[in-house]
């Protein structure tokens, strides 16, 4: 069945992808006095940000001064580079030193906006406590981008899939997208801003760049590499293919959501929990926040190398678990492991400095 056309839309900047990134874009827009309209080709909002558990690493914060903690962007870009181990050839230090900069600007704007963190925590191999938790889910960052879209007059079309991009001179106008059988060119005058995700959802793309990770399941399964398909039509190269998304060992997501998960991120609320998380015992405090961010976590590598091992649901240990075992997780019966380690390992990492 072709496709109906409908009228052009015209706007100063078009964000395609209504994610954190694309709604963070949309606002930074709008209060610069541009005109802004976001596409989004699934029902809601959110993308993959939604999925996230939240947490927002970052020097120079309020949390870290009222600890005492003096930190900056140049040891923050230092530690950075220890993530990467022998994938740090393969990194963008500009990009890096972008990220390392502008954090605390982005964490203080993100709080102007409503959104509460709590920390700072531990998070090796970061030499300092940097990372910075969103309370009281990851979802509260899109309510907050999303109400503050609302109140700047940012116009948010959902179920509006991005195709193609329009090109006048060699330079992108736009974008071609469709939506219930219907097509729709958006034309921007200042620009257009892609932030569709990732193609871990992308069958094809995968094959292509990451063939070793075709039967590992994407955290969004949406993320099927539209804005990367758009691009190479027009001649744009995908670098670091095989890398398509961050950990591919995730702790297994409950089949219901937890009360945390259902609670909204009201500033009275997040307040409060603030609080009793700072001056709450820990002995009862832990349990539950363990509870919400471990159905979004890996387990860290350091219980594998500590002797840690995975079996599958026959009891059987099919991997070696200190050399990417994630292609042999996903070749398992229903693509579940099980972590198994003795009483010893599991007081060892109860505890600072290691981490389940």
């Amino acid at each position: 069945m072709s496709l109906q056309p409908i009228s052009d839309i015209e706007t100063d900047v078009l964000v395609v992808g209504a994610g954190g990134s694309g709604l963070a874009a949309a606002v930074s827009a709008r209060e610069v006095g541009a005109k802004v309209v976001v596409i989004e080709k699934n029902a809601d909002i959110g993308g993959t940000t939604r999925l996230s558990i939240g947490s927002f690493t970052s020097t120079g914060t309020p949390h870290q001064r009222r600890l005492g903690i003096a930190d900056s962007p140049d040891e923050h870009l230092e530690d950075m580079a220890l993530f990467a181990g022998q994938k740090l050839k393969y990194d963008n230090a500009e990009l890096r030193r972008v990220l390392a900069d502008n954090a605390p600007e982005t964490m203080r704007w993100l709080m102007s906006l409503g959104v509460t963190f709590y920390g700072p925590m531990p998070e090796p191999p970061h030499r300092k406590p940097r990372m910075h938790n969103v309370l009281p889910n990851s979802r509260a960052y899109i309510w907050a981008l999303r109400r503050r879209c609302s109140v700047l007059g940012v116009e948010i079309r959902t179920s509006m899939r991005a195709e193609a991009f329009i090109r006048n001179e060699g330079r992108v106008v736009g974008v071609e997208a469709s939506s219930d059988g219907r097509q729709c060119r958006f034309l921007a005058r200042r620009g257009v801003v892609l932030t569709s995700g990732d193609y871990s959802g992308g069958a094809d793309l995968k094959r292509r760049f990451a063939p070793d990770q075709t039967d590992i399941d994407a955290i969004n399964p949406t993320n099927t590499g539209d804005g990367q398909l758009m691009c190479e039509r027009i001649g744009c190269e995908i670098v670091n293919g095989p890398f398509v998304t961050g950990p591919k060992l995730r702790f297994v997501v409950p089949p219901t959501e937890s009360l945390i998960l259902r609670l909204p991120p009201w500033r009275w609320l997040t307040a409060t929990m603030a609080f009793a998380l700072e001056y709450g015992p820990s002995w009862l405090l832990r349990p539950i926040i363990l509870s919400f961010v471990t159905t979004f976590l890996s387990p860290e590598a350091m219980m594998f190398r500590e002797g840690a091992i995975m079996i599958n649901r026959n009891g059987e240990r099919f991997a070696d678990e200190t050399n990417n075992p994630e292609p042999f997780v996903a070749k398992q019966p229903s693509k579940d492991a099980f972590i198994v380690f003795d009483a010893a390992l599991a007081r060892k990492f109860s505890k600072w400095p290691f981490f389940v």
